[in-house]
């Protein structure tokens, strides 16, 4: 496993961090109207601007929207890592092993099952106390398929066949989803097709809250895992011999990586490609292995891939707001295509 020096590591973070700043303030300017980056900071700091809508736009639109980017990105990014250290998979990951399919089975049977007033507009619109209906359903749905795949992962070795039938799954409660939309009304119908674009924006400063909570506590459970994912990394009988509780260890991995990413999937739609492209990005950027340096950093990378999804998404100059989960797949596609060519064995990490 390589350690790359206190000094190095600690220069990639300030990099990462001063990005991550810079992409959050141009995030906050662009859009439909582009406000200067010295009004931006302004603004932030409390002090008094000239264009007072400027502010209510900054402060009630797309502050909440950027702070949903990097928590969304984050939390996906370290979903992304457990799992592929877990199954020792350098394709696993939230959207290909089917917890977020799973996770939209838990949405689907709230939003195309209980009827018209349990629609995703009404449930938003009711508060906090509603919102964890919606990160419940996705969670435990989430949680269901992940059982799934660990009770076969049991009975098969072959981590090639383990994403084969990670995918199965997926098709199979896509099948489901699909069939309950068969038997749906038109406006059920509708709003969950909207909501599978995914979306930053419809989180609202209460829900934020909430949000932030689930993936901050999150993170630092997986931060806490960090001496037990670097000891499955190295395989489970050494693992064993270090005195490794294996499927405890497990179940807390399934636990926390099903509550991350249903809560990004209940409030903010299916996003793909961020859990799978982020954590092999990191690895090539700081060349090791150990998760202590590579949770920290996969929640700055995923942050900054976020943002910068954002901001396209958003067409800066333009009214238009494209799905950000299309934009994902094709900012991620490209970084996973292009950190094969370059490493050309992934399976060298694992």
């Amino acid at each position: 496993m390589n350690t790359p020096s206190t000094g190095l590591s600690i220069r990639a973070f300030v990099v990462l961090f001063i990005v991550v700043l810079g992409l959050f303030l141009l995030n906050l300017g662009l859009g439909s109207v582009t406000i200067p980056i010295d009004e931006v900071a302004k603004i932030l700091l409390g002090q008094t601007v000239e264009n007072e809508a400027w502010q209510n736009i900054i402060l009630k639109i797309r502050l909440p929207r950027t702070i949903t980017a990097v928590l969304v990105g984050a939390a996906l990014s370290v979903g992304g890592l457990q799992m592929q250290t877990l199954f020792r998979n350098p394709l696993a990951g939230p959207s290909v092993l089917g917890i977020t399919a799973g996770a939209s089975l838990g949405v689907a049977a709230i939003m195309l099952a209980a009827g018209s007033a349990t629609t995703a507009f009404a449930i938003r619109s009711l508060g906090i106390g509603s919102s964890w209906l919606i990160v419940l359903a996705s969670s435990v749905g989430a949680f269901l398929v992940l059982l799934i795949i660990l009770a076969i992962s049991y009975r098969i070795r072959d981590n090639v066949v383990m994403l084969i039938v990670g995918i199965m799954v997926a098709n199979i409660t896509i099948a489901v989803v699909s069939i309950w939309q068969y038997f749906s009304d038109p406006e059920q119908i509708q709003e969950y097709i909207l909501w599978t674009f995914g979306s930053l924006g419809g989180v609202t400063t209460h829900q934020l809250g909430v949000l932030g909570g689930i993936v901050g506590g999150g993170i630092l459970a997986t931060f806490l895992l960090s001496k037990t994912l670097n000891a499955l990394l190295l395989g489970e009988d050494y693992a064993q011999s270090m005195g490794l509780n294996i499927r405890r260890s497990r179940m807390l991995i399934i636990f926390v990586t099903s509550v991350l990413a249903g809560a990004i999937t209940g409030f903010c739609g299916p996003i793909g490609f961020v859990g799978i492209a982020v954590p092999h990005l990191t690895r090539s950027f700081l060349n090791t292995s150990d998760h202590r340096l590579l949770i920290p950093s996969c929640v700055l990378v995923g942050a900054i891939l976020m943002l910068f999804c954002d901001i396209i998404s958003q067409v800066p100059g333009s009214t238009t707001v494209l799905p950000v989960n299309a934009i994902t797949a094709m900012i991620g596609s490209p970084i996973v295509i292009w950190i094969i060519v370059k490493r050309r064995n992934l399976k060298s990490s694992f």
